[in-house]
């Protein structure tokens, strides 16, 4: 784990200001200390399953999909932990977590939690694309729709890269680049492309119930970033809900969409070691 000074003892939060804070991590930063209440208020009927770790809107078991394998012992961080729901999980199948996440007001949500299940374990308040963390401090770092759906690839890939030790797991959902060109500037996805694929980078959203800049990329182009920071693809697991499925995130009218196109991924990547080898 780190020894950096900023991080927080168990069951407290910890904030820093390590390097130069970009606008759009700004503007996230403000629009979830504003809507953090009632974000988790909405969809705490699915985000506190405590029995079930999952992924994604539809809420896919990870049991089904077999992203973490044992995760006992293993140094963690949940890189944009919001309310703390998934690294509770992790930590209660015995992984050392740490959190962390831009907002004070998520994280004081996870504190919430964290009382409520009596799984407790250090987090801090960082930009998840200027960590306070020492290089090599985790075996997994993960996230499901954190600060990877939030920040910016160019920076966040290669943090996450010095944070892992050499054959570590990096793991995270988000939303797929075809859902991205389904929706465009609507708001429902629809059956038809609606904006283009190449150069896809950012959407800022300027819905007042939705203040967010939020990031995406084509597929080749995270796979070049991912090999650039010495990231190997184990999987791209593209998440198709059951047909029964419900989410509080999204419309069950988008379920069909849903079934036929993939709505959200996980990308499972392992850090290469030192002497594994090159191409």
């Amino acid at each position: 784990m780190s020894d950096n000074s900023d991080t927080a003892a168990e069951g407290t939060t910890a904030s820093t200001g390590a390097g130069e804070t970009a606008s759009h991590v700004r503007r996230n930063r403000q629009h979830w200390e504003t809507r953090s209440a009632e974000y988790q208020q909405r969809n705490r009927s699915q985000l506190n399953r405590w029995d079930d770790l999952a992924w994604g809107v539809w809420d896919v078991p990870e049991r089904e999909l077999g992203v973490f394998g044992d995760v006992a012992g293993a140094d963690a961080l949940e890189y944009g932990c919001g309310a703390c729901q998934s690294g509770i999980k992790l930590a209660a199948q015995g992984a050392r977590v740490t959190g962390m996440d831009l907002s004070g007001a998520q994280l004081r949500e996870g504190l919430t939690n964290m009382q409520a299940t009596g799984v407790s374990f250090p987090v801090v308040q960082a930009d998840g694309e200027h960590t306070p963390f020492a290089d090599a401090s985790f075996d997994l770092v993960w996230c499901d729709h954190g600060v990877m759906s939030f920040a910016d690839p160019y920076r966040t890939v290669p943090e996450v890269a010095r944070l892992l030790r050499p054959g570590g797991l990096f793991a995270f959902s988000m939303l797929t680049p075809l859902l991205w060109v389904a929706v465009g500037d609507q708001d429902e996805v629809g059956r038809e492309f609606r904006m283009p694929y190449f150069g896809m980078h950012s959407l800022t959203f300027d819905d007042p119930q939705w203040r967010t800049t939020e990031f995406q990329l084509p597929y080749g182009e995270w796979i070049r970033l991912f090999r650039a920071n010495g990231l190997v693809v184990e999987d791209l697991l593209e998440l198709r809900p059951p047909a029964e499925a419900t989410s509080t995130y999204v419309d069950a009218a988008e379920l069909p969409w849903a079934r036929d196109y993939p709505y959200d991924h996980v990308w499972k990547l392992r850090k290469m070691r030192a002497d594994a080898p090159g191409d």
